[in-house]
């Protein structure tokens, strides 16, 4: 097992969630993830990093696989002007290679938000630390797990 699927498995165990984590043949996006676990689209909570222009911070969206991140409302959210995040960075500062990102299990704490249609699901997939590893959760402890906060930053 990969370090940085321990890491998402012992998070989720940490905070009393019993991991249901499954290993696809690829799910690095998320409509791969979504064929391969049987379920919408937007059931899949995509993890898009930006790095803070002015904070040099990595800073997490979570949103629903259909959905796109509005660059311009995600900054307004963040309060400050958002860069693209290289992958060096992004593994630096969350451990996970892209395509594997997790919400959970980070090696730094990250600022987070939450895209409000992955709420309107009993359950949802995100990824488990790797580019085939998917976990279930119900999205209400999302923000509990993450620290994130509900905001609207997709695209129309």
């Amino acid at each position: 097992m990969s370090k940085s699927l321990k890491r998402v498995r012992a998070a989720l165990e940490a905070a009393g969630i019993t991991p249901d984590i499954q290993e696809l043949e690829n799910a690095r996006t998320a409509q791969e993830a979504a064929d391969g676990v049987g379920c919408t689209l937007d059931q899949i909570a995509k993890s898009i990093i930006f790095r803070g222009h002015d904070s040099g911070d990595v800073l997490l969206f979570l949103t629903a696989g259909g959905n796109r991140v509005d660059p311009s409302q995600a900054s307004a959210v963040a309060g400050e002007p958002l860069d693209k995040a290289d992958a060096a960075l992004i593994r630096a500062r969350t451990g996970f290679a892209i395509g594997g990102v997790s919400p959970v299990g980070h090696l730094q704490p990250i600022r987070c938000w939450l895209d409000p249609r992955l709420l309107q699901f009993d359950r949802i997939w995100a990824a488990a630390g790797t580019p085939r590893h998917v976990f279930s959760l119900d999205p209400a402890e999302l923000p509990r797990l993450t620290g994130a906060e509900t905001a609207d930053f997709t695209a129309s």
